[in-house]
């Protein structure tokens, strides 16, 4: 049975998509462990990790929390284990969850140096399991050569079996293999991919809105899983929201406070998609039996437009296992541009 890191030179590469797509577009029978959790929730009265708990959902994998992660804190995991606890504590996992599947997934942390100090780091991970390590690398043109003449410089792969990187959320595909493919080549790092950015992955559905948010869904929950491209703030006067090419935008989502009824009903009647009001103000019953009507999901949030839209700002579009058409998006991505024999072999 096979062992596959999947790490990162930065946070929020896209290692979980990356394992999503291969999976979606493999159909491998795969076992999946995350070592080091950084993204903690609360599921069934125990600790997961945000990702770890994805994948179990999606691909429908027979796992428990505590076998597939060691922990989210440095201190607590520091005082529980020592390098030898790890390293058998890792074989064990491995071979629970690995039990009859093609091969298991380990992901790495949020970067390939998170957890050096716990020995809980990619590269410590590679060499407990004798696994192969697959790095996913991404961002602009530039950070991508960065990261890797620095792995070529500073990383010493020669001592575990480097299968190679994943270049993720290319910008301008042409461009990047005209001016930089060449000289990624010419340091004989192995390429298993290289993956164009798509806007689609990185937009919201209103149920994903509604959880983070922690808002009440007062109207329009058959709408809950309406996916949002474009984001509209109504601070303004509604004519002059109507004039603004931002408001007639598809697939809008507006954010304003509960007591602009007239910028609400603007928004029920036209290609709005959800709408969050703020201030803990509830809108006429008429409106919210209207936005009931047209399955437009009315979230009501007690703080005000401007925190709102701060917190919406900053939020990640993280996968959520309903969204069947970005499984599917993600899917289709690996199975185009990358190896997957060459990544599982």
């Amino acid at each position: 049975m096979k062992t596959i890191v999947i790490a990162s030179t930065r946070e929020s590469a896209g290692k979980t998509s990356i394992i999503t797509g291969i999976l979606a577009a493999s159909g491998s029978r795969c076992g999946y462990i995350k070592p080091f959790g950084d993204r903690l929730i609360y599921r069934h009265k125990r600790n997961w990790d945000y990702d770890a708990s994805l994948i179990i959902d999606i691909f429908k994998l027979n796992e428990e929390a505590e076998n597939i992660t060691l922990g989210f804190d440095h201190s607590k995991l520091r005082y529980v284990y020592d390098e030898e606890n790890i390293k058998k504590t890792l074989k064990q996992m491995v071979t629970t969850v690995g039990s009859g599947k093609d091969f298991v997934f380990a992901e790495g942390g949020k970067d390939i140096f998170h957890g050096s100090s716990l020995h809980l780091d990619s590269l410590s991970v590679v060499e407990y399991l004798d696994a192969k390590l697959v790095l996913v690398v991404s961002g602009d043109n530039d950070t991508v050569l960065d990261d890797l003449h620095f792995v070529k410089r500073h990383i010493d792969c020669m001592g575990i079996n480097f299968g190679g990187v994943i270049i993720n959320k290319i910008q301008d595909l042409d461009e990047f293999e005209n001016v930089y493919l060449k000289e990624i080549k010419d340091m004989k790092i192995p390429i298993l991919g290289i993956i164009p950015s798509k806007i689609q992955l990185t937009h919201f559905t209103i149920n994903y809105l509604a959880e983070k948010l922690y808002a009440k869904v007062i109207a329009g929950d058959k709408g809950i899983n309406n996916v949002v491209k474009n984001i509209f703030v109504g601070a303004m006067s509604t004519d002059e929201s109507l004039r603004n090419p931002l408001f007639n935008k598809e697939h809008k989502f507006l954010i304003t406070s509960g007591d602009r009824s007239d910028m609400i009903l603007a928004a029920l009647d036209s290609d709005t998609r959800g709408i969050l009001l703020t201030n803990n103000i509830l809108p006429p019953s008429h409106i919210i039996a209207k936005a009931d009507d047209k399955k437009i999901p009315l979230l009501l949030l007690t703080m005000d437009t401007y925190e709102a839209t701060k917190q919406i700002d900053k939020m990640e579009a993280l996968l959520t296992s309903d969204n069947t058409e970005r499984i599917q998006m993600l899917g289709q991505l690996v199975a185009k541009y990358c190896k997957i024999e060459d990544i599982t072999r």
